[in-house]
């Protein structure tokens, strides 16, 4: 007999996915994180949030909309140790996802 699976993970494109390096990193265990993939959050992931509080970058909302989009994950503790440096980088990354596209910069 034959299983099959079905990916169910929707495709990502590099217009989909921005990589920010962090300043200071996190330490997790004996792993050090550096780098960050922020990927672009889908309505469900928005849920609970208001998109106004996003946009102005409001802590309390880019720290719960880090850890649904993020990859390796952030959990809430990280995201409460990180640099400020290092939050603003992760925040601009996720509201530069909820702009119009001509109003979004160009992805290195």
């Amino acid at each position: 007999m034959k299983t099959e699976t079905t990916d169910t993970t929707p495709a990502t494109t590099s217009d989909d996915v921005r990589e920010v390096k962090l300043e200071a990193g996190i330490q997790r265990g004996e792993q050090r994180i550096t780098t960050v993939q922020v990927r672009k959050p889908r309505a469900g992931e928005l849920r609970g949030l208001s998109l106004a509080e996003l946009l102005n970058m409001n802590v309390d909302a880019i720290s719960a909309v880090l850890p649904r989009v993020t990859q390796p994950m952030l959990h809430k503790h990280d995201v409460a140790q990180l640099e400020p440096a290092d939050l603003v980088g992760l925040g601009v990354a996720v509201v530069g996802f909820l702009l119009p596209k001509d109003q979004q910069a160009p992805s290195p």
